[in-house]
Parts: C-alpha cells; structure tokens; sequence
C-alpha cells in the first residue's frame, strides 16, 4: 500500500514504501539498501545496518524525555535517510553503493519488557539480542553499525563481541560528554550490567584485550566527573581529548590525527559515539538532550568530518546512543556520518 511521505521529506513525494525496501509499515532500509535476514542475504556485505531499541530505565521518562522518543531514534533515522537513495556524496564525489555492498539487518529482536520492566535479567535479554545481530555481521566480514539509544544495548553488545573475535588487542574511539566509567551501574546495582554510566569500565574490566592505552577519548568537558576516575585512565595511557583542547589547541585537523593511537599495535578498533558530544552545537538545540545536554559541544562538521576520518583509517564495528530525540535534521546528521564513514571506507579500499 502505497504512504504518504514521511515527516520532514519536503518535496520528494517519490519516497514511500512502494520504492524502498520495508523493514515494517512505517520502516525503510537505511538508505534503501537491501534488508539482509537471512546469513545468505549477508554474502558480500562491506556494512550491515543495525537498529536497537532499547532505552535503560522503567516506562516514563530518560533524563527528563519521553522513553518513545528516545525509542524512536532507529526508525527515525532509517525513515530520514530515504532522502538519499541514491547514497552520491557530492562533496567528495564519491558514490558509496558503487564502491560497497551496505545491508540492513533490521532492528534487534529485543522484547517490550526489556524496556518496560528493567530488572538484570532483562537488560542481559536485550543485550543478547543485539549481540546475536553484531555476531552475524562479523562472521559475515561486514562492519556492523548500530543505531541505538543506551547501555548495554548500543555500546557493550558491540564492544563485546569484536572483543572475543579479535586475536590481538582492541583500540576504541569514543565520543562522549561523560566517561561512563562508574564502578557499577546506578539503575541495577548489578555488577554483570554494562549500563548507560558504566559499561566503558564493564568493557575494560571485563574484555582484557581492550587497551587502555589505544583509548582515545573525545569531547567530555565540564564539572561531571570525579577527578579519580579521569586521572585513573590518564594514568594507565588513555589519550584524552576533552572539547577545550579540540578548540583551543587541536582543531577538528589536529584532532584526526590523534586518531592514531587507537590503531597503534592493535588487531581491530571498536567506534562508539554517544551523541550527546553535541551538547546543542550540532544543527539542533543542546535541551532537547534534557538532563544530558551540556555546553560547548562538537558540531555537526566536527563529528561528520571524525567519522570520515575513521572510516578511511578502518574500524571493526561502531555504535549510536544518546541521538538527540525529535529533531528531523538531527537524525539526519546519523545518516551524514554513516554515509560519510562509508565513504571514507570507500576510498581507503580504492586505493
């Protein structure tokens, strides 16, 4: 049945869902790839699109939003991303579907109570979930991109998985506005929980092949961390590059190149952004982050122009949360960086 265009398409009245793949009624293909069920519909894939609806917390709110909106953040982005079947970046001239195969898994199979009723025992549901996902993309050679929310289901489910794959030892970058570090998780008090203000601990202690020092830390800023856990990972060779030294010393150039040492004598590198880096100086207001926002944040270039960077340097997987919620261009900005990453993949196999 032929649908009106979605929210936020303009003028192309030539996008529904009788000319893209259909995940459900109201879901496209990012992109309008192919939508890859089954391990044969994987065969060849450079890229495998992976959606995780999982918001931590019991039914309500998330730091002062709505759960749904929050929720909503993979549909969203697949729906905005119809605007670019084409997948041609004009900047860079480069066309990524003619370079690479890129399918979409679909969203994880994480069931309603796990975001109804969030006891251990579901959270761990969901986290399998997504892992059984990212585990098949792997397998198949793909890079697995997951657009998600929070801990554990957009972070650890990742990092996990390329942890026990690799033979070697795993770098990270990450960007954040917080360190994520606590000891355990605040909403369970579980110590097997990865959740939203502790699963970057969770990995380090729990996959010993990830290495401290091959961490580059991107963008937190401001009065929210204790001095002992910052100064903890400064100690054991973190690089750290809070949004202060970006501006005052590095630039988004300078930055780029710091990048290095995530690659420095590793096997793979695991790609986490938590978008609350913009903090209101990506193309939205910073408060629809509610509690999350902060000031002096990354812009929309910024983290556009680190995903491109990356991509043309490698990576194994690479993870979303925190995408500001309602802002059409917002998710708008996920697809630019995807696509803009792809693209940097593109051109390092070029050549």
């Amino acid at each position: 049945m032929s649908k009106a265009p979605w929210e936020g398409m303009g003028g192309y009245t030539n996008i529904d869902s009788e000319t893209l793949p259909m995940i459900n009624d109201e879901t496209p293909t990012f992109m309008g790839v192919p939508l890859a069920r089954s391990t044969g519909d994987l065969s060849g894939a450079d890229v495998a699109i992976i959606g995780a609806p999982y918001v931590a917390g019991a039914r309500g709110k998330y730091a002062g939003v709505d759960k749904a909106e929050w929720l909503a953040a993979p549909k969203r982005v697949r729906q905005q991303s119809a605007r670019y079947p084409s997948g041609y970046i004009q900047e860079l001239d480069v066309d990524i579907f003619e370079k690479l195969r890129v399918v979409d898994m679909g969203d994880a199979d994480i069931a309603p109570e796990c975001n109804l009723d969030p006891t251990a025992e579901n959270i761990l549901k969901a986290q399998a979930a997504v892992e059984v996902l990212v585990n098949r993309a792997l397998e198949a050679g793909a890079v697995p991109i997951v657009v998600g929310q929070n801990s554990p289901c957009s972070s650890y489910a990742i990092a996990k998985p390329i942890a026990e794959r690799s033979s070697g030892k795993v770098g990270m970058i990450s960007t954040d506005t917080h360190w994520d570090s606590r000891p355990l998780d605040y909403l369970t008090g579980d110590e097997r929980i990865a959740g939203s203000g502790n699963w970057k601990s969770k990995t380090f202690s729990s996959c010993p092949n990830f290495s401290i020092p091959n961490l580059v830390e991107i963008g937190e800023r401001g009065m929210l961390e204790e001095a002992a856990i910052v100064r903890n990972y400064m100690d054991q060779g973190a690089h750290f590059y809070p949004m202060w030294k970006v501006r005052t010393e590095l630039g988004i150039s300078g930055l780029c190149e710091e990048l290095r040492h995530a690659y420095d004598g590793t096997d793979d590198v695991y790609v986490h952004f938590d978008m609350d880096i913009l903090g209101g100086a990506g193309p939205a207001p910073g408060d629809i982050l509610g509690e999350l926002a902060e000031p002096m944040g990354m812009t929309d270039y910024e983290i556009i122009r680190l995903a491109h960077e990356i991509g043309k340097r490698g990576l194994t997987g690479m993870s979303f949360i925190c995408i500001p919620p309602g802002s059409m261009v917002t998710y708008r900005l996920i697809v630019y960086i995807i696509a803009f990453l792809i693209a940097g993949i593109a051109l390092s196999r070029g050549n």
